[in-house]
């Protein structure tokens, strides 16, 4: 699949994390697949992704879009939930995720909590969220920068309106 058929939103949010060619990168739902592959093709030499879904479905999806990056040991893809998580890669300079709700709809302490001891000094969660629906972005922004600021984080907005994305990043 062509890279063009990626959505807009989600190229965007991608550029605006800059990855790096040595960066370690946890995708949390990495759904399809797209946001991996546009990640992976960004890296080089030590650069590493892990991606994870609780969804076999989306598992499956992205290994068979990513599986060059698979082979080529740059990603690896997990059925596995955020609470539960043990990283292969102990230190992590960029988390992603994009319209994952568990930031917003429930508790996350525990979730955040891991995050900020996985990430290095300097390394950013980047969390990202469709806008289309207007109504629910106050929330959305509101509980995710609370939640992150919370758990240790220095908290930035960003925001597109086309396309319509707003990320809430979390800095270390």
């Amino acid at each position: 699949m062509a890279v063009q058929t990626i959505p807009a939103r989600l190229r965007w949010a991608v550029d605006f994390i800059d990855v790096q060619p040595q960066d370690h990168v946890l995708e949390i739902g990495c759904g399809s697949g797209q946001a991996a592959d546009l990640i992976c093709r960004r890296l080089e030499g030590r650069g590493k992704m892990f991606a994870i879904d609780r969804s076999e479905a989306g598992v499956d999806r992205t290994k068979q879009r990513c599986a060059a990056h698979v082979e080529a040991g740059r990603l690896t893809v997990r059925q596995i939930d955020l609470a539960t998580l043990r990283v292969p890669v102990k230190r992590l300079t960029k988390v992603f995720a994009f319209d994952v709700n568990l930031f917003w709809v429930r508790d996350c302490k525990d979730e955040v909590a891991l995050l900020h001891e996985r990430v290095l000094p300097g390394g950013s969660v980047n969390l990202f969220f469709d806008t289309s629906r207007p109504e629910q972005v106050p929330e959305i922004i509101t509980k995710t920068a609370e939640a992150l600021t919370e758990g240790g984080f220095r908290v930035y907005i960003a925001t597109s309106d086309k396309p319509p994305v707003v990320g809430i990043i979390g800095r270390r």
